[in-house]
């Protein structure tokens, strides 16, 4: 049996080489999009939201959206995501679950998916486990979606409805579970 198991792959194996090709792709792009100019960050969220409406998958996206999300990232918050939260952030985009621990940047992680997704116009929830977490992560995060032409918001149990909807109205909205099932 472990001459077999040499030669035939676990798929998880063959789904982390999948997803290592996806970010060979995402690093190539990265010297491109270096030279990119701060201004040209929100014209390219216009531009994959043009061609998501013409009918163009995210998938198809992903390597590009991702580096301008990674690049975006350094330049305001001085974070460059590693390989690591790219494959979280593809793990998060395609529905499966990514286990990470303490420190290991699940904040910055889920901006990757969360732009990716919002480019749909369509609105993404992201769910922390308290207030202000909530409040936090879309402050702190925003800096990054703002940049890229997207608004952010949050949800707390302090606000009333008028502030409730327009923070829902963002582009990404981050709130608690039990602050989304209330409303």
């Amino acid at each position: 049996i472990n001459l077999i198991s040499k030669f035939i792959k676990t798929s998880n194996q063959r789904e982390l080489d999948r997803i290592g090709k996806i970010v060979k792709k995402i690093n190539f792009m990265e010297d491109e999009i270096r030279n990119f100019k701060d201004s040209e960050f929100p014209q390219k969220t216009e531009e994959y939201k043009k061609q998501i409406r013409d009918g163009k998958r995210l998938d198809e996206i992903l390597p590009e959206a991702f580096a301008l999300v990674r690049e975006a990232s350094k330049r305001i918050r001085n974070e460059r995501h590693y390989d690591v939260q790219l494959v979280g952030g593809i793990a998060l985009h395609e529905g499966k679950i990514a286990e990470m621990r303490t420190g290991e940047g699940k904040t910055l992680t889920i901006v990757l998916a969360a732009y990716l997704n919002a480019l749909y116009e369509k609105g993404v929830h992201i769910v922390t486990v308290n207030d202000y977490l909530a409040r936090r992560d879309s402050q702190e995060m925003g800096e990054i979606y703002n940049f890229l032409g997207l608004t952010a918001g949050f949800i707390n149990n302090d606000q009333n409805d008028i502030e409730r909807k327009k923070n829902y109205d963002c582009d990404i909205t981050y709130a608690t579970n039990s602050e989304l099932g209330f409303d």
